[in-house]
């Protein structure tokens, strides 16, 4: 495979009109250069959806074997920071620097973040990339994840977050994930069409990527400026 499972990593290649990237034999080498201090990576975490959404959501942050509920939810949303082997093109799968705000909600916490938690606990134990998408397409195919509940959408409004080399910083936008749907249903990748579609027939998962003109803060989703959060505690 030349992309990660993943259709956050899907729509990094989409960014950078699907470049084809060779597989390199990445992995993590130690953990330490991926943590954060844990305030810091609350408030970033809030920074995927306005505050309407995140002040009530669970927040989870990565600790030492996988994400950890840090701040307990109420709405049903759960919103955490992405790293490289789950929010990053391949070529930047080992990248400790790869800091990406997302927020799910209830729907998709129960069926997409189970496959983001996956490829984490395999990262972690030192599989390369090739290792985990094979190892995330064997899962799907033994139907060890759950189908795309209805409904299911992740906020991606973040700011100051930083996706790689290969696409350092995304636009504002929201995604609809759904299972084995087509994406001539929506008129997506028309010309003219404000939706993108990025199929993965070996994760049997469409993304409908909508770009927004606004940042969760409310101000223009103008181009985000370069931006490297600290790592460590």
């Amino acid at each position: 495979m030349t992309k990660k499972i993943s259709a956050i990593k899907s729509f990094a290649l989409l960014v950078v009109l699907a470049t084809a990237y060779q597989a390199f034999a990445q992995k993590i080498i130690s953990l330490e250069p991926y943590l954060m201090d844990r305030d810091a990576e609350i408030v970033l975490a809030r920074t995927a959806a306005p505050d309407s959404i995140s002040r009530d959501a669970e927040v989870q942050v990565l600790g030492r074997h996988g994400f950890e509920t840090a701040v307990k939810g109420k709405n049903g949303f759960v919103c955490y920071v992405g790293r490289s082997w789950s929010a990053a093109a391949d070529p930047d799968f080992a990248d400790p620097k790869v800091r990406v705000p997302m927020c799910l909600n209830a729907a998709a916490a129960h069926s997409y973040l189970p496959r983001v938690n996956r490829a984490n606990e395999l990262a972690m134990a030192g599989h390369t990339v090739t290792e985990v998408n094979d190892a995330l397409a064997a899962a799907v195919a033994k139907k060890e994840f759950p189908p795309m509940e209805s409904g299911s959408i992740g906020y991606m409004m973040g700011k100051e977050g930083f996706g790689g080399n290969v696409a350092p910083h995304w636009p504002s936008h929201i995604m609809f994930f759904y299972s084995d749907t087509d994406p001539a249903f929506w008129g997506a990748n028309l010309p003219g069409s404000p939706v993108i579609a990025v199929a993965d027939p070996g994760e049997r998962m469409t993304s409908f990527v909508i770009p927004l003109a606004k940042w969760s803060d409310g101000t223009d989703a103008l181009p985000a400026a370069p931006h490297v959060h600290p790592s460590g505690n």
